[in-house]
């Protein structure tokens, strides 16, 4: 039996020993990596770590290699099955082992703020004493910078459905696909997506132009969000034609729908803004009256200005809006009335000849009178010796004394007289006036009395 088993321990010697030369006699050899010393990707991007393996390498041997964090003993990415991996990089670090091609580059997918760091690459070869250690190579994961593109095929008019794409061209095939959302104000419908790209069907209305459309897209591998923002071009016909009216100095005021009459002082200065809410802007043209398709307008602006308004100008003006999409027309008419200045200047004179007329016949009457009191004035007054006192009251609440007697040129005779015949008297006034700051008039007075008998 003691010779049976120094028989098989010498049999089992030339296969311990490799064991340990691997082992114990081991010998660390280096290489140098091909390509940059350092890498930059970003956020949820993908990046290829070139790596080729060493000319001792044969692809007889069954070699395994490992890719290491500096300053770690656990590898990142082997294609060692009886080798675990740290938990941080299992599924996005992978060694892309090809022993023929001598390849033993790494791929990282949805990276990391947290893979920022160096790496290197170790070969070992089973029944040798070399281990292969690459040279340092750096990764820095920087911020996600790229935007997502949305593509809208030809033009976006009201009414009409669209097909709008947002894609990432940008973004590796081999990561995590990521989730597109959309945002918008108009009516929408998801289409069929891909791993880069959404379609959104869109059917736009007028009250949607200039809203925004936002694509987002977000990478669950890399727990980040990038999104693109629009704003939507949305072709449609004038919706409404509004007329802003300025008269004079006046402040301006607006007609939104057709106005039977617009009175106007004859004269005035007039200017009319049209003005039609569309897209793009329509052109504006104005027409005096009812315009036919074909006919010629008085201005091709939506600007009208009529300096001087007068009867030429009465009637009915129309301002027309024309767009590929469709038009539309607003008329109003105008009033011409004249300045109320020229009546009341007849008025005026009207009164001021009456006033006029008037004082001339009260000069004529003031005239006559005084003529006619001087000419009573010179008749000689006889007879006051039976001149009777008598108390009247006159103006003014004061008593006035006064006598009246019988005049006649011949003294009295007997004898009857007639009851038809009258007897001609003259009284004698005298007024006493109140003192006032005046100075003092006596005036005198006569009157005829008739008495009868």
């Amino acid at each position: 039996t003691q010779g049976a088993q120094e028989a098989s321990a010498s049999e089992m010697l030339p296969l311990l020993l490799p064991l340990l030369w691997a082992g114990a006699l081991a010998q660390e050899r280096r290489f140098q990596l091909e390509g940059p010393e350092s890498l930059t990707v970003q956020e949820g991007l993908c990046v290829l770590v070139p790596c080729r393996l060493p000319t001792t390498s044969s692809a007889s041997y069954p070699d395994y290699g490992y890719w290491f964090l500096e300053g770690a003993d656990v590898p990142v990415a082997t294609n060692d099955p009886h080798e675990e991996v740290q938990e941080e990089t299992r599924g996005r670090f992978h060694l892309l082992w090809d022993p023929r091609r001598k390849n033993c580059s790494l791929s990282i997918r949805d990276a990391r703020r947290r893979d920022n760091a160096a790496y290197f690459f170790r070969l070992k070869l089973k029944w040798t004493k070399y281990v292969y250690t690459s040279s340092k190579l750096s990764v820095r994961v920087m911020a996600l910078t790229h935007r997502p593109n949305i593509s809208i095929p030809g033009t976006l008019e009201s009414g009409c459905s669209r097909t709008l794409t947002c894609s990432v061209p940008w973004a590796c095939e081999q990561g995590t696909p990521p989730i597109f959302s959309w945002m918008s104000a108009a009516p929408t419908s998801l289409g069929p997506r891909t791993t880069q790209s959404s379609v959104l069907t869109i059917t736009p209305q007028p009250q949607d132009h200039s809203t925004n459309l936002t694509c987002q897209v977000t990478f669950p591998g890399a727990s980040v969000t990038v999104e693109r923002t629009i704003q939507l071009n949305v072709s449609y016909a004038p919706q409404k034609v509004a007329v802003s009216i300025f008269q004079g100095n006046s402040t301006a005021f607006k007609i939104l729908q057709n106005t039977s009459s617009l009175p106007v002082l004859e004269g005035q200065a007039l200017r009319l803004l049209c003005d039609a809410d569309s897209n793009p802007p329509a052109h504006l043209s104005w027409f005096q009256g009812f315009p036919a398709l074909n006919a010629t307008p008085i201005s091709n602006t939506g600007v009208l200005e009529l300096p001087q308004v007068g009867s030429a100008e009465e009637g009915d003006f129309t301002c027309r809006a024309q767009h590929p999409l469709g038009s539309l027309q607003i008329s109003l008419s105008l009033f011409v009335h004249r300045k109320p200045e020229g009546r009341a200047g007849g008025v005026l004179g009207a009164v001021w000849g009456a006033g006029i007329t008037a004082l001339v016949f009260l000069c004529v009457c003031f005239i006559f009178r005084m003529k006619t009191r001087r000419k009573k004035a010179a008749q000689p007054v006889q007879n006051t010796d039976d001149v009777n006192p008598v108390m009247v009251s006159g103006s003014r609440g004061h008593q006035h004394q006064f006598q009246t007697g019988i005049v006649s040129d011949h003294p009295a005779e007997a004898g009857p007289i007639s009851e038809d015949e009258q007897e001609l008297h003259y009284a004698f006034l005298r007024f006493h006036k109140v003192q006032l700051q005046e100075p003092k008039v006596t005036d005198t007075e006569y009157s005829e009395i008739k008495i009868h008998k």
